[in-house]
């Protein structure tokens, strides 16, 4: 069930929804998107509603892993979703990222990360406040530990699950738009035999195909995916 906040702008309240959790993978790379600069663009339009979907539906996914992986937990993740994409709009309808100016990877991350840090100190006064009560002072390291490691917003911890993940995310964007470049036929030879790894018997008994067709597919495919996945890569660095 979508998720509604309110954003005032210039005297009107905005309803901004969001999707309570992110999107699956496979619905993610269900069609091309658009670049991030344009989609970055469209968001600028409050009425665009299909822009707001696509971005959300292309980063919530990316945010609530990173969110996790930082040892938040799955009802954190989310809270750590829903607070950056407000903060996103927020920032956005006060014209604080230019598309031409600064990185889309590092505002995303400045966003996502002090979201991440605050659950880790929610969390901590939430265990300061049990041990007050039940005078628990025996498990200091749990209480302690996730907030220590992620004490520093600068800190290498998040920085360095954001590069793992983003590099993901680029690869993922990559096959969406290289599956709208080539054959459905290729594509799908492709995915069996590079994404999933099978052997190149298993390709040709299931799919039906020769040889010849398995290879084509890797080398094209292939290197149209590197191609593209070097380009989102350098507009991410933007």
């Amino acid at each position: 069930m979508p998720l509604e906040r309110s954003i005032a702008r210039g005297g009107t309240v905005l309803m901004i929804s969001f999707m309570a959790e992110p999107v699956k993978k496979e619905e993610r790379i269900s069609s091309s998107p658009q670049t991030r600069k344009t989609l970055i663009e469209k968001l600028d339009n409050w009425s665009d509603w299909s822009s707001w979907d696509e971005f959300y539906r292309t980063y919530s996914g990316f945010v609530f892993h990173v969110a996790r992986k930082s040892g938040l937990s799955d009802d954190e993740a989310s809270d750590v979703v829903q607070e950056t994409f407000i903060g996103v709009a927020k920032n956005l309808q006060k014209k604080k990222f230019d598309t031409s100016q600064g990185s889309f990877k590092s505002f995303l991350l400045n966003q996502a990360r002090w979201r991440i840090l605050d659950q880790f100190r929610r969390r901590k006064k939430q265990y300061d406040r049990e041990a007050n009560i039940h005078g628990d002072f025996e498990d200091d390291e749990r209480r302690t530990a996730p907030i220590d490691r992620c004490a520093d917003p600068a800190g290498p911890l998040i920085e360095k699950l954001w590069d793992k993940e983003w590099q993901e995310k680029v690869m993922d964007l990559a096959l969406r738009k290289v599956r709208t470049m080539v054959s459905p036929r290729q594509f799908q030879i492709f995915t069996c035999y590079v994404i999933k790894g099978w052997d190149p018997e298993r390709v040709k008994s299931e799919l039906g195909v020769n040889a010849a067709q398995v290879y084509l597919a890797k080398h094209r495919v292939g290197r149209i995916l590197r191609k593209e996945a070097a380009r989102l890569a350098d507009e991410g660095k933007q």
